[in-house]
This record gives structure tokens, sequence and C-alpha cells, in this order.
């Protein structure tokens, strides 16, 4: 049986953080705030992941109110979700991802989250897009206030 999976992240952009998005840390002056490294890519997909297999959401999994957690590598905690997924019964078939963001530029990292991610998954690199939009200064994205991304999941149950 085929199931579909989405997720939605966001994190603030703030100064005194790394900008980790797909497990690439981006140069930029200000880096995204949250209780783990903030990778806003991998919680997207990881909750994609999880409402694929009916799993609830990362929060679930890994609570932000858990000192645990803290400054956790996002691409660990996907691997994770994946296993998850796995002991349920459930294999990855596909993903398409898509990241909101004024800046930094995503292009020139594209293929390095792309290869991160699926790494971290444990499937073929063809498996997993990543895709970005400016939202024409639009909105907290375009004003530089947070990134956000999105991402849809194919999961099959064995």
């Amino acid at each position: 049986m085929l199931r579909i999976g989405h997720g939605y992240d966001v994190h603030q952009l703030v100064e005194g953080r790394h900008c980790i998005i797909g497990g690439v840390d981006i140069p930029h002056e200000r880096g995204l705030l949250g209780h783990s490294d903030a990778d806003v890519l991998a919680h997207a997909l990881a909750d994609a992941i999880l409402g694929a297999c009916r799993g609830g959401d990362i929060g679930k999994l890994f609570p932000d109110t858990d000192p645990a957690y803290e400054g956790a590598d996002s691409l660990k905690l996907l691997s994770a979700v994946m296993g998850y997924a796995r002991e349920r019964g459930y294999e990855f078939v596909d993903a398409d991802c898509t990241i909101a963001c004024q800046e930094p530029k995503i292009s020139p990292y594209r293929d390095a989250m792309r290869a991160n991610l699926s790494a971290a998954l444990g499937v073929p690199v063809e498996s997993v897009g990543v895709k970005a939009t400016t939202t024409e200064h639009l909105g907290w994205e375009g004003e530089g206030k947070g990134i956000g991304a999105w991402a849809v999941c194919l999961l099959d149950q064995r």
C-alpha cells in the first residue's frame, strides 16, 4: 500500500547560530534558531515520513523539551525517523522538498543537500528532490525573518 506524507517546518533566522539546511552549513550572517541544529529541511522531510506512516510528528519522537536533543544533528534524527518507518513496515519511495527563503541562495548547495538527505535515509539520491523559492520579498520568508520548508514523500508498506 502506498502512503503519501506532507511535512512543513519553519525556523527563525537569528544572529549567533549556524545556517544548516539539508545538512549543509551555509555561510550566512544569521542562522536558524531551534532546540536542535534547526535544520528546517530535514525536519520537514521527517514530518512527511512520519505523516505517511501515521507516526505523528517529529516533536512526538524528539520533543524540544528533552535536553538529549539540544543541538542534535537533524540528519541523525531524520535517519532515526526512517528507521522508525521501516520498523513499521514502510520503505521510502520518493520525496520532493521546497525551501522558502529570500537568502541565503540555495542553488549552490542543492546537490549537497540531496546527497545528505538521501544518505540519511539510505536511499538513492535520485529519490530526493530539493528546490527553492525566494517568495519575491513577500511574507516573513521574503523579509528575511526566517526560512520555511515543505516536503512530500511517498512510502510503500511492505
